[in-house]
């Protein structure tokens, strides 16, 4: 159990650098725009759609999969657990808005400024600190 706590964590990690990455990219994104960096523009989408697809995606499929198996096995239970699924579930949500975003920008109809993405690239952050505090406190 502990090798499947491992790769959760690892996979937690992983998807979580890509949730912080991606929004900081579209900042990139419409500022190349907004210059006319044709080259930028085309540069960004494939850096975007590698961050999502080869690793923000994988990763949170693996992080899914790992999480359940340790609730499986240790048979984990408890209100703090419902509130972690609950941000997990937002942060799943997230992740589909991101891929809303990516294929905004990649049909060259992004309709977001640089301020709404420099926001979005903050919000992970709350959801991070609040899964770290229920699942090390356990508070309820």
């Amino acid at each position: 159990m502990l090798w499947i706590k491992s790769f959760h964590i690892i996979a937690v990690i992983t998807w979580m650098a890509g949730i912080f990455y991606l929004p900081r990219l579209f900042v990139y994104h419409v500022q190349a725009n907004a210059e006319g960096d044709a080259r930028g523009d085309a540069r960004f989408k494939i850096m975007e759609r590698k961050l999502f697809w080869g690793i923000m995606t994988p990763s949170a499929v693996l992080t899914i999969v790992f999480g359940t198996l340790l609730w499986i096995g240790y048979g984990i239970t408890g209100k703090w657990l419902m509130w972690k699924l609950l941000i997990v579930l937002m942060l799943v949500v997230f992740h589909a808005l991101c891929w809303r975003h990516m294929m905004a920008f990649r049909a060259g109809d992004n309709k977001h400024t640089e301020r709404y993405f420099r926001v979005m690239n903050e919000l992970p952050v709350f959801a991070l600190f609040a899964i770290v505090f229920l699942v090390v406190v356990k508070p309820f």
